[in-house]
């Protein structure tokens, strides 16, 4: 069975918070807890002003292993409004990570 992992690209993230929140309530974290939060990365120069928002996965992140047991994809994936996460098979993903080149692959043992 190949090895799945996570696909984010932070070009598209709009840092709309929905993997945060997906994540949570998926399982049922308490406060403070995540599998993925929304970092804001903010970039000044003398002309203007840059926003980037990062997901980044914790020490929590399973990739929702009860849902894609399943065949669903994780909660983040599924509910992020930007569609900028993609779950599969890690060799696929760094595949696809060639033509992208601000994105990061997760992929947890």
């Amino acid at each position: 069975m190949p090895r799945n992992g996570l696909l984010i690209e932070y070009d598209y993230c709009t840092g709309c918070h929905a993997c945060e929140v997906a994540c949570k309530q998926e399982h049922n974290f308490s406060d403070g807890m995540c599998g993925i939060r929304v970092d804001e990365l903010v970039t000044v120069s003398p002309d203007k002003v840059h926003v980037d928002f990062i997901p980044i996965t914790t020490r929590f992140c399973d990739l929702c292993a009860d849902r894609t047991e399943s065949g669903e994809p994780p909660a983040c994936v599924k509910h992020c409004q930007a569609i900028c996460m993609t779950y599969g098979p890690v060799t696929d993903l760094a595949k696809a990570m060639e033509d992208k080149p601000r994105s990061l692959i997760f992929a947890p043992r």
